[in-house]
This record gives C-alpha cells, sequence and structure tokens, in this order.
C-alpha cells in the first residue's frame, strides 16, 4: 500500500524519517518521497550535516545531543504553523530513535498526523558489511547508560549471552563513559562465551571512512571502538568463512 505523503489539514504533517547508515543509495522510497514532500528538516546537528550534501537546498534546524525533547517540539511548533516536517533519525526511526517521543507528544499539541517511516538499522547494515552474522536468533542492546540505568543493561547482557544470542552492541564505547564495553566483554566471557568466540564491527557504517574488522570477542576490548561503531558478538554457530563473519542457521550444507 502506497504511503500517504500529503497532509490532512492546514495544521501541518510530521514525518519522523528513519534514513538508514547514513547515504542515500541506503535510504527507502518512503524515507526520499518524505524528505522531498517536507518543507524543514529537523534533527541531530550530525544528521543534518549528512542531509544536507544530499539535498542542499532544504531548511534546515538542528538541535545537539541531549536536545531531543526540544527536537521533537521544535517539530511540533513547525508543523502546527503549517509546515511538512521531517524529523530524521540515523538507522530507524523506532529503534533508539525519535518515533516514541514524538507520538508520545502528539496529544499535548492536538497533533496527530504523523508518519513513522521506517530505515535500515546498523545491526541490518552493519551485519552486511560483515557479511551474515544474524541468520539466527539476536538482539540488540544499547551500551549508552543515559537513559537507562547501567545496572538493567547488565540484567540484558547476561540473558543475551546466557540465552546464546548473537549480540548486537549499539553505543558502545564514549569519551564519559569509556570502560562499559570492555565490562560487557567480561560478562559474556564470565556467561561462559569463549573469549575466541568470532567477533567484529563496523564504523561508520555507509558513510565515509566506513572500516570493519573480524576479530574475537578478547580482541574487542582493544579494537579502535567509538560512538560510530556497532559491535557484533557471535555465538556458538558463529564462524569465519572466507573472510566474512557468518552464523548458521542448521541448514545441511
Amino acid at each position: 500500500m502506497e504511503r500517504k505523503i500529503l497532509k490532512e489539514d492546514s495544521m501541518g504533517k510530521i514525518f519522523v524519517v528513519g534514513f538508514g547508515p547514513g547515504n542515500k543509495e541506503n535510504m527507502t522510497i518512503d524515507a526520499l518521497n518524505a524528505i522531498e514532500a517536507s518543507d524543514i528538516i529537523i534533527g541531530y546537528t550530525v544528521y543534518i550535516e549528512l542531509m544536507k550534501k544530499m539535498y542542499p537546498l532544504k531548511e534546515y534546524q538542528s538541535t545537539p545531543m541531549r536536545s531531543e525533547i526540544e527536537r521533537c517540539r521544535l517539530c511540533f511548533e513547525k508543523a502546527k504553523e503549517g509546515k511538512v516536517v521531517s524529523l530524521i533519525c540515523s538507522g530507524d526511526a523506532g529503534i533508539y530513535g525519535m518515533a516514541s517521543p514524538v507520538l508520545s507528544l502528539a496529544d499535548e499539541y492536538d497533533l496527530h498526523d504523523i508518519t513513522i517511516i521506517p530505515g535500515v538499522t546498523a545491526a541490518v547494515s552493519g551485519g552486511a558489511v560483515l557479511g551474515s552474522p544474524l541468520t539466527s536468533d539476536f538482539c540488540v542492546v544499547s551500551l549508552s547508560n543515559a537513559l537507562t540505568p547501567w545496572e538493567v543493561i547488565v540484567k540484558r547482557l547476561k540473558a543475551a549471552a546466557s540465552g546464546g544470542f548473537v549480540t548486537v552492541l549499539y553505543n558502545p564505547r564514549s569519551k564519559t563513559r569509556p570502560g562499559l564495553l570492555n565490562e560487557a566483554i567480561d560478562i559474556f566471557i564470565n556467561e561462559g562465551v569463549s573469549k575466541d568466540t568470532p567477533s567484529g564491527y563496523v564504523k561508520n557504517i555507509g558513510r565515509d571512512k566506513q572500516e570493519y574488522k573480524i576479530l574475537t570477542l578478547e580482541e574487542l576490548k582493544t579494537a579502535d571502538i567509538d560512538m560510530f561503531t556497532t559491535v557484533f558478538i557471535g555465538n556458538e554457530e558463529t564462524e569465519v568463512i572466507n573472510d566474512r563473519l557468518v552464523t548458521r542457521r542448521g541448514y545441511k550444507i
């Protein structure tokens, strides 16, 4: 079914757009149509700079990190002026994205013409760079403790490790919390996951200076990993085949 692009009335419309890893080639047609139909594009400063390269003639407004709610409110204010607004998110709008707060604010502004546009999240785009690590059951855990207590994150990591899931780690390391990735790796090892488990990471997925590496779980501790990196921890079915990270699903080959 074709997604509705036109706004319903004079109050304006909001698209919450997941634009994927950061290049136009990996944006969905729905995302491209929403951006093209928008009067103004709003987002985190880094994402706005990426979008300006694709659509230099659009009107933009940005807010810095930790200003997510202000960003959402700005979208409603512009929509109340009758504008079509795109709030952009890297990856998918609903996976660690801005879809939830926008929908939560809709009643306050009495504006419900909101369309969520899905995008290719880093687990999918990064997995494709490495090979096929997510062939079977997997989970995604963010190591950012800005909104989620570290104690809760630890419980989730233990469950992922003990459950035998291939695990994708978002927001693995930053200047303010450089040690949390190593703590997460130790949790996996303490839960019985071999330190030699095939793993990997991808940095700057789909953007300039993209790089990736396949290595062991233990070697992730000393790898050059930052906030723009997505980490993949394999399980017992994960192996390296012709320099690709592959999790087998049980097919007889």
